[in-house]
């Protein structure tokens, strides 16, 4: 398989996740998920080098990315989950106002 394949898609999926990030700027459950997208598509780059070159080391570090990916998106929620309990809301304009 051609390495431009690879490349298109991350492309793709990397510009949906930067749409996503300017687009809607007031959700901030809409901006974990963009940035996740943002993060998958550095993941199927370095696959698809690691592919191309025959070299596992890109696959093993998007493994690594993933697990970090996944502990990010968990501590995220869990804070998003305790801040829309204490204030009632999850937008990015309540978020402005918090203390400290």
């Amino acid at each position: 398989m051609n390495i431009f394949y690879y490349l298109a898609l991350s492309s793709c999926v990397f510009s949906i996740g930067l749409i996503g990030l300017f687009i809607n700027r007031k959700n901030i459950i809409t901006i974990l998920m963009s940035i996740e997208l943002m993060l998958l598509a550095v993941n199927i780059n370095f696959i698809g080098f690691s592919y191309h070159l025959n070299d596992l080391s890109g696959q093993i570090f998007s493994l690594f990315i993933l697990v970090v990916a996944a502990a990010e998106a968990a501590v995220g929620l869990a804070i998003l989950t305790i801040y829309f309990r204490k204030s009632g809301s999850i937008s990015v304009d309540s978020l402005n106002k918090m203390k400290g």
